[in-house]
């Protein structure tokens, strides 16, 4: 399947996931789990980074539309889209998994603490950004960083156990012909 083929087939899967059965749940107005991001996290690591910030642009446009929300979500991921490229640079050396590898994953990451490291910091930022501009304060700033800090842990778990259960067969790409 053609990469192509298959980002458009998870953009729409994890909108429609995200629509239909994670808005439904929250937990004591504190627990939010947004995973719909997580298609920017598994996006190439030689993507443009124009190309991702429109990307990630329409993505939250998408949910912001289903959601009726004045572009919350569209901010949030744009913002982790241009953050995402200095994080993998950071986190893999420039000799790295990026040359080896298609997309950010366990194995392509170098195991599973670097990839929850990398998905728990655009998580955090993604909803710090997104629960700020709901609230555009920080009036009760407990209630901003434990609403933060749950759905962001909420996210992770539910990004972990997305990552164990599809795994993403990745071929390693080598130098040599």
């Amino acid at each position: 399947m053609s990469s192509l083929v298959k980002n458009i087939i998870r953009f729409i899967l994890f909108i429609l996931f995200q629509v239909y059965v994670l808005d439904k749940i929250h937990l004591h107005q504190m627990v939010t789990p947004y995973i719909y991001f997580m298609f920017i996290l598994w996006l190439p690591f030689n993507m443009n980074r124009t190309w991702l910030m429109l990307i990630a642009f329409l993505l939250g446009f998408t949910l912001d539309s289903f959601r009726h929300h004045p572009g919350f979500h569209t901010a949030a991921c744009v913002l982790i889209a241009y953050v995402r490229p200095f994080l993998v640079n950071l986190m893999i050396p420039q000799e790295g998994a990026e040359t080896n590898y298609d997309e950010p994953s366990f194995k392509s990451m170098g195991g599973m603490m670097p990839y929850l490291i990398y998905a728990g910091l655009l998580s955090l930022l993604h909803n710090g950004w997104l629960f700020f501009l709901e609230a555009w304060q920080f009036g009760d700033i407990w209630y901003f960083f434990i609403k933060t800090i749950l759905s962001t842990a909420v996210s992770l778990l539910l990004i972990l156990i997305a990552e164990l259960l599809f795994t993403r067969k990745q071929k390693f790409k080598t130098n040599t012909v």
